[in-house]
């Protein structure tokens, strides 16, 4: 055979070349549309906006000097000796594999959300973004002690209540059951929360008392209405018990104070009407100002005892009508009003002649925080005995939202 090819073996050569080349470029161009395709969300070569050329090459092959373009069909796919081997890269727009759902903490998540709303308060203030904020879930129903811990702590307020609605005979003989959660464990009472809860459970309708059903028992909030004034609602707290009194030097110890510091005409006591409560007496507001809590050695001490919080007031006030400046400091900061700690308080004062019974008297809370709060307290007495503790304020709704996962 000679080496140089004819003439004519030379055109055979030439079209041989531009198919070898033409094979290559429908592989890159297939890739190309695929993937602008996949990005336009188109179903054709048309629609992306591309074109190989018609469908009759085979039959016309291009004669010298055409461009070489593979055939394609109407739906971009390349028809003939140029179709791409099955082998060839398809961009994966469908037909993936589904992957197993993410988890966390060991647990699968889920895709599907489950919705609650919720309602978020500032209680003890008639005006927002004062008194302490409350979050409430009107219907909790369906959810775990675990997910109201963790919505407790996505909360990040110093309580978060679960309302568990039931049919309105046992509703109106227990009361609405209510669980009450901080950020780090569930309490059996609290007072902003039970007061906050009653407000949206009252809603608009006007009822004079909403009872309800805690971990303590029935709690009964009750509502005064005066034209012009933001509705007020006061509730009835468990009869005060009396626990030890203290020694003042062993108790600025615990706290990190100063002997100086404290009130010592005032005994220091613990009392629980739910909660257990120290009621400490400071001398004046710049000792309550200047506090810095030992927390470890405090909650050391109120472990040993039988206290659970302290709670630091003294008579000297900002407002000239209050009675008591309070502050209570605790595992998550600092409470901008304490209602629980506030019928302690009362009972204390009581008790202890700062107020008179069945005198309603102003607490005030949460100023150096720029939370002020207003919680209104009496107690009254039977012999030697405190009893009917109430504890009052208004509520401003400031929020509603949803919560999903």
């Amino acid at each position: 055979m000679s080496r140089f090819a004819s003439a004519s073996d030379g055109g055979s050569l030439l079209s041989k070349s531009r198919r070898l080349r033409g094979v290559g470029a429908a592989r890159r161009n297939a890739e190309l549309v695929e993937a602008s395709r996949a990005e336009r969300g188109t179903g054709s070569d048309a629609e992306a906006g591309l074109s190989f050329g018609g469908s009759e090459w085979e039959s016309n092959p291009p004669t010298t000097g055409q461009t070489c373009r593979p055939p394609v069909l109407k739906t971009g796919r390349i028809t003939g000796p140029h179709a791409l081997p099955k082998s060839s890269f398809q961009f994966p727009v469908s037909g993936c594999k589904r992957k197993a759902p993410p988890t966390y903490n060991g647990k699968a998540m889920t895709t599907q959300a489950a919705r609650y709303p919720f309602v978020q308060l500032d209680v003890f203030s008639s005006r927002p973004f004062e008194g302490n904020p409350l979050a409430v879930l009107p219907d909790a129903r369906g959810l775990s002690d675990e997910q109201m811990q963790a919505i407790a702590r996505e909360m990040n307020l110093s309580e978060t209540t679960f309302v568990l609605p039931r049919d309105a005979r046992t509703e109106s003989e227990r009361g609405v059951r209510v669980r009450i959660f901080t950020v780090q464990e569930e309490l059996p009472f609290a007072g902003h929360p039970t007061l906050g809860t009653a407000f949206v459970l009252r809603g608009s309708t006007g009822r004079e008392e909403v009872g309800l059903d805690l971990d303590l028992g029935k709690i009964c909030v009750r509502f005064e209405e005066t034209p012009g004034e933001p509705p007020f609602g006061e509730m009835t707290q468990k009869d005060p018990e009396f626990g030890v009194i203290h020694d003042h030097d062993a108790v600025a110890r615990a706290a990190g104070l100063r002997a100086t510091d404290l009130d010592s005409s005032l005994p220091i006591q613990t009392i629980s009407t739910g909660v257990p409560f120290t009621i400490v007496a400071l001398h004046g507001l710049a000792a309550v100002r200047e506090l810095n809590v030992n927390l470890k050695s405090a909650t050391e001490y109120l472990q040993r005892s039988g206290g659970q919080f302290f709670y630091f007031v003294c008579r000297e006030t900002v407002e000239r009508a209050a009675r008591l400046h309070a502050r209570m400091i605790f595992y998550n900061g600092e409470d901008p009003a304490t209602g629980s700690a506030a019928g302690c308080a009362a009972a204390w004062m009581v008790a202890h002649k700062v107020a008179r019974p069945e005198e309603r008297v102003l607490i005030e809370q949460g100023i150096e925080m720029h939370r002020p709060s207003c919680i209104f307290v009496r107690a009254g007495r039977e012999g030697d005995r405190v009893v009917n503790v109430r504890v009052g304020g208004n509520a401003v709704e400031i929020l509603r939202g949803e919560i999903f996962f």
